[in-house]
């Protein structure tokens, strides 16, 4: 077959599955997860459903495959966050922002069932420990250059950062997720020596 030719199908391919992805996330955000099935989603997205079960077996299949979609762009976000601030600890306040904001904007958009399903997959704890790496390596960076705390471990710090910035996903405002931001950071700040006054 000439080039062009697979070129054009497998832009075609890509364009049915992402259609499909954000179809069933539609109707899960609309109509919850137990509501939705394959019928539901190929209808919408304007295929058969024999076309849809070429891509996918099942809504669940569905689901974890859109989830995996918003992690990867999650974490493409973060490193481009990461890579327009300038030092070491601007880098690290970038990334903690934007991954609080995000922690809040994901909140609002899931049901319980749907969080459940979703943190079965595997690729989960995968982007999980990416995320870990990539902020235990700023504070490591951010420590050698003497701007935040060096008496704590960069691991222990990135989990204490990961946990504090959990609590953004009930912030009701932007200002309140940069509030905890500051505060996150503020226990990262290096020891100052103890003076007697």
């Amino acid at each position: 077959m000439p080039k062009l030719w697979n070129e054009t199908i497998e832009i075609h391919r890509r364009a049915v599955h992402d259609a499909i992805l954000d179809t069933a996330a539609t109707l899960v955000a609309g109509d919850g997860l137990l509501s939705v099935t394959m019928s539901q989603i190929a209808e919408k997205t304007g295929i058969g459903r024999a076309t849809l079960y070429k891509y996918f077996p099942s809504v669940e299949a569905i689901l974890f495959a859109w989830h995996r979609r918003q992690i990867a762009q999650h974490l493409v976000h973060l490193a481009t966050v990461r890579d327009q601030a300038g030092g070491a600890r601007e880098r690290l306040e970038a990334v903690l922002e934007a991954y609080a904001l995000i922690t809040r904007e994901r909140h609002g958009h899931h049901d319980c069932d749907l969080v459940a399903l979703l943190h079965r997959d595997k690729e989960v704890a995968r982007a999980q420990q990416q995320l870990r790496d990539m902020i235990r390596d700023l504070l490591a960076e951010a420590a050698r250059a003497g701007e935040l705390r060096n008496d704590v471990s960069p691991d222990e710090l990135a989990s204490y950062c990961l946990h504090a910035l959990t609590a953004a996903s009930s912030m009701r405002s932007k200002a309140a997720v940069h509030r905890l931001v500051a505060v996150t950071l503020a226990g990262l700040r290096p020891l100052q020596p103890f003076q007697v006054r």
